[in-house]
């Protein structure tokens, strides 16, 4: 085992903030694979966070769209069926 492989990989005081962190668990990958991985991955994160935007407009919840609207007042000034006095 290389002394990278022998110890985790602790994040050093100059790495900016928000740096991936690549840890390869098999094999001897080429810095041109390293490269083609990081590019497949930045851009497939570049695009679900661009897709991931909040909606401007409010929409009404499930309940307000399934809530019956309230019943008109009662008129009282109209007779109710033969009952009318």
């Amino acid at each position: 085992m290389s002394p990278a492989e022998e110890s985790p990989a602790a994040p050093s005081s100059t790495s900016a903030p928000g740096a991936v962190r690549l840890d390869v668990r098999r094999g001897d990958p080429t810095p041109e694979e390293l490269a083609a991985v990081i590019a497949v991955v930045t851009e497939a994160y570049e695009r679900e966070a661009s897709a991931a935007v909040a909606e401007d407009e409010v929409r009404p919840s499930a309940w307000q769209v399934s809530a019956r609207a309230l019943r008109a007042p009662l008129r009282r000034d109209v007779a109710w069926g033969r009952f009318a006095g």
